[in-house]
């Protein structure tokens, strides 16, 4: 009896991380460049029961009763990197991604997924501003909903400081009026039309960093991963890849609506029959305790 209320409450345990997970996707349903995340539950390893003992002492297996599932937990919650779609802000400060990045041989699914015959998992490469936090520390978002600070600098709205393809803050000069993008990242003057370039002469442009393995970005908040300790920096997205940034826009969250108020309430059911199987067993507790103990 015990074991069955271990598992409903093993349920519950579950339903209730799968809801916070997709009540999140709900509450960043509307944040630029917002990827959602995805709750996978595994079950416990299943269990043979068997009859043992005949009576004759040996404690032979007499018959196979069946097999028994111990319970299921939430095991983690891998954001979903599909393309969002582009809003038009209009903005000239504002800038999106479109990302498709390839892979020889290689038929990535609509979740940028591939598993070869012998079993083996790769993610599709993805594309991804690179910033860097006060602390230093370099970070990657498609939130592309930037801004300028007092000291010219383009910043993220929490400050952080977006780089170039040689890794330092974008800065602007005073002087120039108007900035336009290339569809590869490339800052240029919206008068002149000419490359703008920094202190040292060099053009400017956008470092668009190449997540090889995606999975392994951890997520930070307000639309911004990173890579574990001890990983080496991601190298910018090649001429050759199926990556384009616009500007003017913003990539819209990809969740889905529809099917996240499917899970929502999916979530809700089977987190309320969990709850009714352990009353289920608190009721039969009881029994055992104040009626069958009695007799």
């Amino acid at each position: 009896m015990l074991r069955g209320l271990n598992t409903a409450a093993a349920g519950m345990i579950a339903n209730q991380r799968r809801h916070d997970t997709v009540t999140n996707n709900i509450a960043n349903l509307n944040t630029p460049g917002y990827k959602a995340n995805n709750a996978v539950q595994r079950s416990f390893p299943e269990m043979l029961i068997s009859l043992m003992g005949g009576g004759d002492g040996t404690n032979a297996v007499v018959s196979s009763v069946g097999r028994l599932n111990t319970g299921v937990f939430a095991e983690e919650a891998p954001a979903l990197y599909l393309q969002g779609d582009l809003m038009e802000t209009k903005d000239w400060s504002d800038f999106a991604i479109v990302s498709n990045i390839g892979v020889p041989g290689v038929a990535f699914d609509a979740a940028g997924k591939f598993v070869s015959p012998d079993g083996e998992v790769q993610f599709q490469p993805q594309a991804m501003f690179a910033v860097r936090t006060s602390s230093g520390d370099e970070k990657y978002t498609r939130n592309g909903k930037f801004t300028i600070d007092a000291a010219g600098q383009l910043v993220t709205s929490e400050g952080h400081l977006v780089l170039d393809a040689e890794r330092r803050p974008i800065r602007f000069d005073q002087n120039v009026a108007e900035v336009k993008i290339t569809s590869s990242g490339e800052l240029i003057d919206g008068v002149s039309g000419g490359p703008l370039t920094d202190e040292n002469g060099l053009p400017i442009s956008f470092l668009i960093a190449r997540i090889d393995n995606p999975n392994r970005l951890i997520r930070e908040g307000n639309g911004n991963f990173r890579l574990p300790e001890g990983d080496e920096l991601p190298g910018a997205v090649a001429p050759e890849d199926d990556v384009q940034v616009f500007q003017g826009f913003v990539e819209r969250s990809n969740v889905d609506p529809v099917q996240t108020t499917i899970d929502l309430m999916a979530a809700q059911r089977a987190y309320e029959t969990n709850q009714r199987v352990v009353q289920f067993y608190d009721k039969s507790l009881e029994k055992a305790v104040n009626e069958v103990g009695r007799v």
